[in-house]
């Protein structure tokens, strides 16, 4: 995209390291030289692409509390046996394949709820558009909890993501106020702002 080619190199190494080469290559999850099954179900394997500043899913994962017990137990076959197919785990706790992949399906998107990304923020989460994702996204979780506990997260996500999105509005309301009165430093002409305005204000 031109938007990430004129961002400065250390913004685009996280996307380029996974979007130019590896993307929908089944060495991405597999690893070439260790093409394993066993392998492809650690969580860490997500970890290559999905992790840092731009979208933080792994250390969101690793500091759960399904994270902290997939740490803490992982090299105990009692508790996670990676030699089953997904179709056929009874881990302890969840693994982003476990959730993402249900039953070994490879549509990892297929498992997920509304993108929060993207202008997403302040989306309407409850409309019906959604309905199918939503439900779908319940009833993995409702293999370990019950359905209400699970939509009660999802409507406590919700009101997390919309707080957010009000916050950045108005984050960027105040920073627009200041360039508007002349009290703000403008972003250096060889730095172009991206699509999201990220780059327009220092």
């Amino acid at each position: 995209c031109a938007w990430s080619i004129e961002r400065p190199p250390g913004d685009t190494a996280g996307c380029t390291f996974c979007h130019t080469s590896s993307e929908e290559r089944c060495s991405t999850c597999h690893q070439r030289h260790q093409f394993d099954p066993a392998v492809a179900r650690h969580s860490e394997q997500c970890k290559a692409c999905h992790w840092g500043k731009d979208h933080r899913d792994w250390e969101a994962y690793d500091i759960s509390i399904h994270g902290v017990v997939y740490q803490v137990n992982k090299w105990n076959p009692a508790e996670f046996d990676f030699s089953k197919k997904l179709a056929d785990a009874d881990y302890v706790g969840p693994t982003c394949q476990y959730c993402h992949m249900r039953g070994g399906h490879h549509n990892v998107q297929r498992l997920s709820t509304v993108y929060t990304s993207m202008g997403m923020s302040n989306a309407d989460r409850g409309a019906p558009l959604w309905k199918e994702e939503r439900d779908t996204w319940v009833s993995v979780c409702d293999d370990c909890h019950s359905p209400r506990f699970a939509r009660e997260n999802l409507q406590a996500m919700d009101e997390a993501c919309k707080d957010a999105g009000l916050k950045y509005t108005e984050t960027f309301k105040v920073a627009e106020n200041l360039m508007l009165d002349g009290m703000g430093e403008p972003m250096p002409k060889d730095l172009a702002p991206d699509w999201s305005g990220q780059h327009i204000w220092s």
